[in-house]
């Protein structure tokens, strides 16, 4: 006696309503429930999940070189921080106190925290993202092994903390579990902008941006020496300060 078969279900084309902001599917943008701070440009907003830098996650930002307008990329979200305190973790240079005033940022609020040995620095990063006192993390780190990693991201996904790591461009060639990596480059007047990884569809372009007073023609412009010295390296100091033979400064 032959059993006839029965047909296989069909399977809905599309999820309920309720479970969109619970499921990522990989060819769509992300878009679960989660806090975000707008970056300040908008260009970098549209290719963003939820258009923002993520709370609660790690973001890596991979350098060409230190210096190349990082800060800048940062300044408008560490200003939307209102009156929360901005942890800096093996920054390579001093802080520069004066630009960060002149941003807006009272020295009152920066934690410059430095280790020498290396278990001591990833558990500062771990302390500080636990802690809950500070609204950012930034922290500067050459090597980490994938296990490191790995506990750097768990601690950033429990708090509600904006922690960025930022590394040399060479380690884009590492796996990361990382939600957003980012691979940044000078540009003339800006900074190149290229996204490794998100949770949503690989970026197409890189995303260029320009600072204030700056466009699009200045990177088709032959700059004079000391505006391409400020291109490559936001590095500047008081006339003073740099005849005195002070350290480089964060700026």
């Amino acid at each position: 006696m032959t059993v006839p078969a029965t047909a296989a279900p069909a399977v809905s084309p599309s999820l309920p309503p309720s479970l969109h902001e619970f499921v990522w599917r990989a060819g769509q943008m992300g878009s679960a429930r989660s806090v975000v701070t707008p970056t300040g440009h908008a260009a970098l907003d549209r290719e963003l999940p939820n258009r923002g830098w993520p709370h609660g996650g790690l973001i890596e930002l991979l350098l060409q070189q230190g210096g190349i307008g990082e800060m800048r990329l940062l300044q408008p979200a560490l200003q939307r921080l209102g009156e929360r305190r901005i942890a800096l973790l093996q920054p390579p240079h001093l802080p520069q106190i004066a630009a960060w005033r002149d941003w807006g940022l009272p020295p009152e609020r920066l934690l410059w925290i430095r280790a020498q040995r290396h278990a001591d620095v990833l558990w500062s990063a771990e302390q500080v993202l636990r802690n809950g006192s500070c609204g950012a993390l930034l922290f500067w780190q050459d090597a980490l092994r994938h296990e490191s990693l790995r506990r750097l991201q768990l601690a950033a996904q429990a708090s509600d903390m904006l922690c960025w790591l930022l590394r040399p461009l060479a380690s884009a060639a590492d796996a990361s579990p990382a939600p957003l990596r980012i691979a940044l480059r000078p540009l003339a007047g800006g900074v190149r902008l290229e996204l490794l990884k998100r949770r949503g569809p690989p970026c197409d372009a890189p995303v260029s941006l320009f600072w204030s007073g700056r466009d699009e023609r200045a990177a088709a412009t032959i700059l004079s020496a000391s505006e391409a010295s400020d291109a490559l390296l936001d590095r500047r100091q008081p006339a003073l300060a740099a005849a005195a033979g002070a350290a480089p400064a964060l700026v």
